[in-house]
């Protein structure tokens, strides 16, 4: 069983999991010989990471293996129509017929999806991946010369869009075809009865999908997500989500339904949620495309019972303040979960003056394109004992705070880069090897964020491109920015540093209020400055509609000094 590592002074270096608080008789149970969960050690390139015994070695497994279990349950609920587990398969058939008949496609072929979530999206990932092919999950929101981009990097070779991307494609030159996505797949559909699921051999370190990074610090990079990283990750969620349970003395809940906004261009929406939903039974809601609304969400979750939400917490905050929430029945509801950025305390109260029912079950992770999702994860009560920690390792992650110039890895307390290991850590960027020596070495992904652990939990600090120093001082964003959120007229926040002649940086603040709240910069600052140091309280506060997002619910801060982003910006 693995346990913290230490140094000659006998300070934690390392953390795993799992705590060394774990009931041995809960270790036992779900960790025994034969058992689902049981962890063996395996190398991988070089290095021994845990991996989980009985797992299945390709997603098309698992896809089969859904269908076996659970035929006649939803799967895939959209508007126009709902697929069991078991018609998918056979969906899924005909149209990989006609993917490898029309189109040629074969193992290790790239083939492009941009588009919004569509059941042809899901169809036709599940069929790309039946042929040994890897889908490129193209971003939605990309301008015409984004997309141009990322189809050259990756060569495809067919792309599939919806109308909007269609018409955004027109305008630009891809050396590729481009085919409208919901016909396309329809014809293939119809043309292909009588067809059987292809078994084409892989390994599973083979990629099934290249999802791409936001693109914050420049281009995007293509991230190869393979069939290890994506079961270890379903594996892992469901271990710790026993765990929670088993120390609660809970017992299994009914088989779960999902409302599901995330994109499927974004691991949230691929590979954490649609592609491992068949090992669980899992059904997935989708709302019509389009922008996110709060009314069409609260009606889905009311029509269809819906267990669970995955929200990034721009989402929960307009939720809860939603003026007619209690018309809803939203009884059937049991978890909130989510990730892309730190949960301030005062959503968190905010959830459980509104949702109480919720609180047990509360979980939320930090993870990203790079490891898949996996990470660290907060969930029962310590969601509310450390709310200002992104939680403890997740099942197999191994976790390091190291000096970001030497790597060396630190000692509880102290402030550097997080490093993450475990099978569902990537293994490069899609044709970038320097970018890939730049942050991996020894299995070990280096995140780029600034953080430190204390007692077996990780604290973010920022980004390090983000951290501020103002006259020498460092200011953590995040710390500014969980001190504003504290206050009742604060919907959203964003802390930047920008220059200064003499003290090099000034903190800079950015708010979205609540609807019907006034308040003034100085107010802030006064709030502010009650809690923090002087040089952390903002130098200049600046009152904005809305801020950037990308497609994970991040705040895009490098977009926010643009006069041409922050038009409708209001500074005082």
């Amino acid at each position: 069983m693995p346990s913290p590592t230490e140094d000659s002074h006998h300070n934690v270096t390392r953390l795993a999991w799992p705590r060394l608080d774990l009931p041995a008789e809960v270790a036992e149970q779900l960790l025994a010989p034969g058992s689902p969960f049981e962890l063996t050690m395996e190398d991988r390139s070089g290095h021994a990471l845990q991996v989980f015994t009985h797992r299945p070695k390709s997603v098309i497994d698992v896809l089969e293996a859904g269908a076996n279990r659970f035929p006649n349950r939803p799967y895939l609920v959209f508007p126009e129509r709902t697929l069991t587990f078991d018609s998918v398969v056979m969906a899924v058939a005909r149209v990989a017929k006609g993917l490898k008949t029309r189109f040629g496609v074969g193992a290790g072929d790239r083939i492009g999806i941009a588009s919004a979530n569509h059941v042809e999206y899901a169809v036709l990932f599940w069929a790309v991946s039946a042929l040994g092919a890897i889908t490129l999950g193209l971003n939605a929101w990309w301008t015409g010369p984004e997309l141009a981009y990322a189809v050259g990097l990756t060569e495809p070779s067919v792309v599939f869009a919806d109308q909007r991307r269609m018409d955004r494609m027109a305008s630009i030159h891809i050396e590729t075809t481009v085919c409208p996505l919901e016909e396309t797949v329809a014809e293939l559909e119809a043309e292909g009865s009588g067809a059987s699921l292809p078994r084409v051999p892989s390994d599973e370190d083979d990629p099934v999908v290249i999802l791409f990074t936001s693109g914050t610090t420049g281009r995007p990079k293509g991230v190869p997500i393979s069939h290890r990283n994506i079961i270890h990750f379903a594996l892992a969620t469901q271990l710790r989500g026993a765990e929670l349970r088993a120390r609660a003395g809970a017992e299994l809940a009914p088989l779960p339904c999902t409302l599901n906004a995330s994109p499927m261009f974004h691991v949230s929406g691929l590979t954490c949620t649609m592609v491992p939903a068949p090992m669980s039974g899992l059904t997935l809601v989708y709302p019509p495309a389009g922008r996110w609304q709060e009314d069409v969400h609260l009606t889905l979750t009311e029509g269809h019972r819906v267990s669970g939400w995955s929200l990034v917490p721009t989402q929960l905050w307009r939720l809860l303040d939603w003026p007619d929430l209690e018309r809803y029945d939203l009884t059937s509801l049991r978890t909130v979960s989510g990730g892309s950025a730190l949960w301030p305390p005062e959503l968190l109260r905010r959830l459980e003056e509104r949702l109480p029912w919720v609180r047990p079950a509360l979980g939320l992770g930090y993870g990203m394109t790079e490891t898949n999702g996996l990470g660290t994860s907060l969930g029962g009560a310590a969601t509310y004992l450390h709310p200002d920690s992104v939680g403890e390792p997740s099942p197999t992650v191994e976790v390091e705070i190291r000096d970001p110039v030497t790597r060396r890895a630190l000692a509880e307390g102290e402030v550097g880069e997080i490093a993450l290991r475990s099978a569902s850590t990537f293994a490069g960027y899609w044709r970038d090897p320097g970018a890939t020596t730049a942050v991996t070495e020894d299995g070990w992904y280096h995140t780029g964020d600034l953080g430190s652990h204390r007692d077996g939990f990780v604290y973010l600090a920022g980004r390090r491109g983000d951290l501020i120093i103002r006259g020498g001082e460092n200011v953590s964003p995040v710390e500014v920015e969980m001190r504003l959120y504290e206050h009742p007229a604060v919907a959203e926040v964003a802390v930047v540093g920008v220059p200064h002649q003499k003290l090099g940086q000034e903190v800079k603040a950015f708010l979205v209020l609540k609807e019907g709240h006034a308040v003034t910069a100085a107010e802030i600052r006064s709030f502010a400055g009650a809690a923090l140091a002087q040089f952390k309280v903002p130098a200049h506060v600046e009152f904005v509609g809305a801020l950037p997002h990308n497609a994970s619910g991040k705040v895009l801060k490098h977009l926010l000094l643009r006069e041409d982003v922050a038009s409708d910006f209001v500074e005082e």
